[in-house]
This record gives C-alpha cells, sequence and structure tokens, in this order.
C-alpha cells in the first residue's frame, strides 16, 4: 500500500473518491460531492423534510437497513450503473421530491455518491455538499472548523474523474477562497475550471450530462446546477445524514 501523505493545504480537492486512500482523513473536515446526482439528491431531500438519509454501500445493505423501520417510515431510493434499482425509487432530485420525502428516511444507494461517503469514518467531521447549498456549507465549515484542512472530494465515477464533480469543487473553493490562506494545486485547477466553464452547458455536455440527457433527465442536471438555493448543512453522524441545526 502507498504510504499515508499529510496535506499542509487549507482546502484541498480529490478528484476522486479513490484517492482517499493517499491522505491521511483523521482530523479533517470532509465534504463530499456527487453533482449527478447523489449529493445533489440528498441535500435537496433533506431540504424538503426528509427525517434523515442512510447512504449504504449496494442494494442488499439498503434492504437489510430497511428492516430497522417502521413500514411506511422510509423511501428506498437508488441505481446501480445508472439504472434505478428494481423497487426502489428514482435517485434523481427531482423524480424523488415528486415520489415523497416528507418526514420519512430515505435510504439511498448509487453507484458512487453513497460509497464515497461510507469512506472517511475518521473525519473530524463529514458533510454532503452540492451546488445547491455550497455557500451554506462552506460559511458554516469556516465557522465551526476555522483551523482544520478541509477536503473536497469528488465521487467520481468507477475509478475515473468526473467534469461534474470538479466544476461543484471549482465552486466550493470560490465559497472558501477570501477566507482561506492555502489552496492546493488541485483547488486552484478546480477554481479555474468553475471560472471557464459555463452552467448548465457545460454539465449537459459532461459525460455523465449527456447520458442524463439520453436518458430524459435534462430538467434535472439543470436543476443540479442551481447555486445556494437551499440554506442547509448536512452532516453525517453514525451512518446517518441529517442537518446541523
Amino acid at each position: 500500500m502507498a504510504a499515508k501523505i499529510d496535506l499542509s493545504h487549507k482546502v484541498h480537492v480529490l478528484t476522486k473518491k479513490e484517492e482517499l486512500d493517499s491522505v491521511r482523513v483523521p482530523g479533517k473536515v470532509v465534504v463530499v460531492l456527487d453533482i449527478l446526482f447523489a449529493t445533489t439528491t440528498m441535500v435537496t431531500a433533506l431540504a424538503h423534510g426528509a427525517k434523515e438519509v442512510v447512504p449504504v454501500l449496494d442494494e442488499a445493505e439498503a434492504l437489510a437497513r430497511a428492516k430497522e423501520f417502521e413500514k411506511n417510515s422510509y423511501v428506498l431510493s437508488g441505481e446501480l450503473f445508472a439504472e434505478t434499482l428494481a423497487g426502489f425509487a428514482h435517485p434523481a432530485p427531482l423524480s424523488l421530491l415528486e415520489h415523497g420525502v416528507e418526514g420519512k428516511t430515505l435510504i439511498y444507494s448509487t453507484t458512487n455518491g453513497t460509497v464515497a461517503m461510507m469512506q472517511p469514518a475518521r473525519a473530524a467531521r463529514f458533510y454532503c455538499g452540492a451546488l445547491l447549498n455550497a455557500q451554506a456549507l462552506a460559511e458554516h465549515i469556516l465557522a465551526q472548523h476555522p483551523r482544520e484542512t478541509v477536503l473536497i472530494v469528488c465521487s467520481g465515477s468507477g475509478n475515473n474523474f468526473n467534469f461534474e464533480d470538479f466544476y461543484g469543487a471549482g465552486y466550493f473553493v470560490e465559497c472558501f477562497r477570501e477566507h482561506v490562506g492555502d489552496l492546493s494545486d488541485a483547488a486552484k485547477a478546480a477554481l479555474a475550471l468553475y471560472r471557464h466553464a459555463k452552467a448548465p452547458e457545460a454539465l449537459l455536455d459532461c459525460r455523465v450530462g449527456r447520458m442524463m440527457v439520453a436518458r430524459g433527465l435534462a430538467r434535472e442536471v439543470e436543476f443540479a446546477c442551481r447555486r445556494d438555493i437551499f440554506p442547509v448543512v448536512p452532516a453525517l453522524e453514525q451512518g446517518r445524514l441529517r442537518l446541523v441545526s
């Protein structure tokens, strides 16, 4: 196994979840992004009254966790390789809202985003981010974690770099930029990409965006590109994602 390296940067961007294996996570603040659509969906669900979100690794774990809850108190939602799991609600944000989540626990499984959320268990604090809540989350982190290094983790896709997550990371760096002394090279690159690209056009034209458009989900991509419409801060504690009051 490669030796762990310590990060001296105040804000650092990891281009895919697999890079977590090469950094020291304990004591750092982690923000996970999966713009299309896992973290966008989780932020949206919590902003619309979901009681909590239970992110899981796969369909089997989702079904097992569902046994912990009373009937009609939860919603199962998820996908594998962009195909909605049989018997589960569609995992994209607007579709899930149409299904209904208010007052319920969302048990949520995706190919990349929820997997990324299961990895850095030893972080000082673990947050779920999206373009939808970036400013509120950045302000919360600056106020509550003024000295910790922030790791912005792009989920990526199957050990591959994803444009949309790096774009989202760039907007988070923009939100942090005036308040931190150090940005890693990856953080600076994400910021440059964010400033150069135009949304929603750029996200509709990236690999995952084109795949979603082909599946009739252009409105979901456009929704995911909206910035700062939900002033919510979702934090993961004991395997459950809840809003910080």
